[in-house]
């Protein structure tokens, strides 16, 4: 479990390689409050958490959020997500 679950700020961030995702979606399912799908069905920030205007590729997630976030990349078929910390 991540020492920062629970808390607002920003644990990591999550970065979506568009070029390998086919849009399945799980990633979403994972983290609700961090993605959304946009109108072709890939994910993308939840525009509410936008940290750099136009970027919709770079999640910044929450403590809360780790935990799914690790499973994300651990489960996306086409390994198009990449965990960072800041």
């Amino acid at each position: 479990m991540n020492p920062g679950a629970g808390s607002g700020s920003q644990a990591a961030r999550l970065h979506i390689d568009w070029t390998r995702c086919d849009g399945r979606g799980l990633c979403v399912e994972l983290l609700p409050e961090a993605l959304r799908r946009d109108e072709w069905g890939y994910p993308v920030v939840n525009p509410r958490r936008v940290a750099v205007p136009g970027d919709r590729s770079d999640v910044p997630l929450t403590g809360a959020e780790f935990d799914g976030a690790v499973e994300a990349v651990k489960l996306c078929p086409l390994l198009a997500l990449r965990l960072s910390r800041p």
